[in-house]
């Protein structure tokens, strides 16, 4: 079995899917880490070009003789919640201002977009969790 790289860091940002550029906040992680900032462009907007316009987390895992992996995962449920609802922002106070409305069929849609990356075994429990952060935000869940 090949040994494992010591790791030196493990950084998390958000940035737009195929929109990495070495200017910050790119460069100002990856440079201070020592990393080929051209080659993690490079590899990122090749991977997420297709994307569209998703705001994706990063996590990049730094090794001491400077290579690096990413992993990124789509939308926060929040933002894409926020979306399908059409609002600006979620509720100051969810439990008494009701600022949207979600159907059960858009809370399914919501869950199988994001089931990989939820920690649900079934789409019944995803949408579960899905309903509970649009009540969370002000958004009421309706039949």
């Amino acid at each position: 079995m090949a040994e494992a790289k010591p790791v030196k860091a493990n950084v998390k940002f958000r940035l737009g899917a195929g929109k990495a550029t070495p200017a910050p906040p790119v460069g100002s992680i990856l440079g201070a880490q020592g990393v080929n900032m051209m080659e993690f462009v490079n590899a990122f907007n090749d991977q997420t070009r297709d994307l569209g316009d998703q705001m994706l987390s990063v996590k990049v895992r730094i090794f001491e003789d400077r290579t690096f992996t990413f992993t990124y995962k789509g939308e926060t449920m929040a933002s894409l919640i926020r979306k399908t609802a059409g609002l600006d922002k979620g509720s100051g106070v969810p439990n008494k201002t009701k600022v949207g409305k979600l159907t059960r069929e858009q809370v399914r849609t919501l869950a199988e977009a994001k089931l990989k990356d939820m920690n649900a075994n079934t789409l019944e429990a995803a949408e579960s969790i899905v309903a509970g952060q649009a009540r969370s935000m002000g958004v009421e869940v309706v039949d």
